[in-house]
């Protein structure tokens, strides 16, 4: 595995290796010893999968006082994948890093506590499954809007699948 610096303090993106022969492929996708730069204090609490629709976009979502850190994998499709910036203390408030993670590329985005997701869908289909730090708190979600124009996310997508929810978060 091989790990990359973003503009983000604390958010990398992980290329990890993927062995594929005539009966499909394997990948590991985490590997504790691998992930010492997490440090001592990240335990992983919680694991989901989404399964999306092209075009869907889910997001932008945080915790306030149970900040979750987020291993995103993309296991089949395409996602665009965002991680930004919200705290308001940080030389890189609203600031993001995006990325493109697929069954393809072999790479994962680490999210740090503190900072909010979002993804889009660029396949016909993507299952995305990431680990979390925190068990979710649905009393404790915080949300900005997709199309926050502080923030200014360069969406590949036009005309993005919104849920109702995502729709009715207020800008940063």
């Amino acid at each position: 595995m091989k790990f990359y610096e973003t503009n983000l303090k604390g958010v990398k993106y992980i290329k990890y290796e993927s062995f594929e022969d005539n009966r499909g492929y394997f990948f590991q996708s985490f590997l504790d010893n691998e992930y010492s730069f997490l440090g001592d204090d990240i335990n992983f609490k919680q694991d989901n999968f989404s399964l999306s629709k092209k075009n869907v976009l889910r997001g932008l979502h945080a915790q306030n006082r149970y900040p979750q850190g987020k291993l995103v994998t993309c296991t089949y499709g395409k996602i665009f994948d965002v991680a930004i910036d919200i705290d308001i203390n940080s030389h890189t408030y609203g600031e993001y890093f995006a990325i493109e993670l697929s069954q393809e590329n072999n790479t994962q985005l680490w999210i740090p506590p503190g900072y909010a997701h979002g993804f889009c869908v660029l396949s016909e289909t993507a299952i995305v499954h990431y680990k979390c730090s925190e068990i979710y708190h649905p009393e404790d979600e915080l949300g900005f809007r997709w199309n926050d124009p502080f923030i200014n996310i360069k969406w590949p997508i036009s005309n993005p699948i919104v849920s109702t929810k995502d729709l009715s978060w207020s800008f940063i």
